[in-house]
């Protein structure tokens, strides 16, 4: 059984560090998932099967955030019981908010099949591309259940100190999606709907392996008759956690949804691009939003523990990896935005790697920004304040789509404008999120 981590002692900077590795790669790999797709769809199938896959993206992206947040939620309330040593009250918090999120999950499932149709029209999806994003979101939909899955387990494992098993079923679930992915598509020209079956069925492999993998590697925390029960307390304090965390993340990826229907009003060739660059350049930041919420673990821990000098401490090392990592990360991302492209696309595709590489130097110059507002996300919601983290989110998100909406019609902006309200709403994000901490901290919170 791999070891779980107690960050509420010993070095700050290697116990964030050896916590948060397994993490990011765990995260690296999970944007395989689409990033498989998007190989062998935009190889294969060509621009219209690849824009119809990157508008679903966008789509499944905001859908998986619901679960996400809830799971993240529920995670800091795991964490801060650990950190206090009280099995039982976490044992109840793992009852309660296994039947909450299960519940919503399957309400979820079955409104997205009832309104998908309602969903495309939102989205100003064009009516060359409408089919084959309607076939792959029919079939893709149906590994919802299976993200509950791995999503709840992982973050509780995490919340635990235990980040290296829900990277091992990732791995083995990305291996197998890739293979699925090139048997239905090429040599059984299964489609677009090839594509999506493989996605489904290794999502089904991690989720369902992670939770028989902690059933059985930790009696510790299995459910017992006693634990389920109702307590007012404990169930109050997991929905304030869930439902703000699941509220940030929802509005960030509405935002974001709102951000691709003004995409698509460009045409098939901005989709395509966009596809493309969006994953890109999720996949590169992904490692500080990562580590943001390895930090927030590490917070929430020593907040339940009531070590509020370590806290201190550990924002100072955060914020240190992050500047690091966003520096020579968003260099690399400058420098090779044409060859990215190129690699998924085809160096024929001059169009859509010129728009893409434009969209990724943007982004890449300003990491920065998202990777302090990550860490701001992490910290407001372990110390039991997630409200904040929605104000942040509206922030960001609000300047975003307001000022894409806004300059993207004059004639000499376009789609650049829509590219660059993306920093600017991190940035102004970051300037609330640290005057708020400043505040706390004046306070003596935490």
């Amino acid at each position: 059984m791999l070891a779980k981590r107690d960050l509420t002692q010993g070095s700050i900077p290697r116990g964030l560090l050896a916590f948060a590795l397994p993490l990011i790669l765990g995260n690296l790999l999970q944007q395989l998932y689409n990033l498989a797709d998007t190989w062998v769809v935009g190889r294969f199938l060509g621009d219209h099967a690849l824009a119809a896959v990157g508008s679903s993206y966008t789509l499944m992206t905001f859908l998986t955030s619901i679960l996400l947040g809830l799971c993240m939620g529920s995670s800091v309330y795991f964490s801060i019981q650990y950190g206090r040593r009280d099995p039982d009250k976490l044992r109840n918090g793992i009852f309660l908010s296994f039947l909450l999120i299960g519940m919503l999950t399957f309400l979820l499932n079955l409104a997205v099949y009832l309104t998908i149709d309602s969903i495309l029209r939102l989205l100003q999806i064009p009516t060359d591309v409408l089919p084959l994003a309607r076939e792959y979101l029919l079939w893709v939909f149906g590994g919802i259940v299976a993200t509950f899955f791995y999503n709840y387990f992982a973050n509780l494992l995490r919340a635990l100190g235990n980040s290296s098993t829900p990277l091992l079923f990732l791995g083995l679930s990305v291996v197998l999606n890739i293979g699925l992915d090139l048997l239905f598509v090429v040599p059984l020209s299964m489609g677009i709907r090839g594509a999506a079956l493989a996605t489904v069925i290794a999502q089904y492999l991690a989720g369902l392996g992670l939770f028989l993998y902690t059933w059985i590697a930790f009696p510790a925390i299995r459910v017992r008759r006693t634990d389920c029960r109702w307590d007012k307390a404990t169930f109050h304090q997991l929905v304030n956690l869930s439902f703000f965390t699941c509220l940030q993340q929802s509005v960030m990826n509405f935002g974001i949804l709102m951000v691709q229907g003004l995409v698509n009003s460009f045409g098939a060739s901005v989709m395509a691009a966009f596809a493309v660059a969006v994953k890109i350049d999720t996949l590169a930041y992904m490692p500080v939003q990562d580590f943001g919420n390895a930090f927030s673990t590490f917070v929430a821990q020593n907040f339940g523990a009531e070590k509020r000098e370590r806290i201190q401490r550990g924002v100072g090392w955060a914020a240190f990896w992050v500047f690091l990592f966003c520096l020579a990360i968003g260099g690399l991302v400058c420098l090779l935005a044409p060859w990215l492209m190129a690699l998924f696309v085809g160096a024929q595709s001059t169009e859509i790697i010129a728009i893409g590489v434009g969209y990724l130097r943007i982004e890449g110059a300003f990491y920065l920004g998202i990777g302090i507002l990550f860490l701001l996300y992490g910290y407001f919601r372990a110390v039991n304040r997630p409200a904040v983290s929605v104000i942040l989110t509206v922030c960001s998100l609000g300047t975003r789509v307001l000022l894409a909406y806004t300059l993207s019609p004059l004639p000499n902006l376009g789609i650049t404008a829509i590219w660059a309200a993306i920093p600017i709403g991190w940035f102004l994000a970051d300037t609330v999120g640290i005057l708020l901490w400043r505040q706390d901290t004046r306070r003596g919170i935490p």
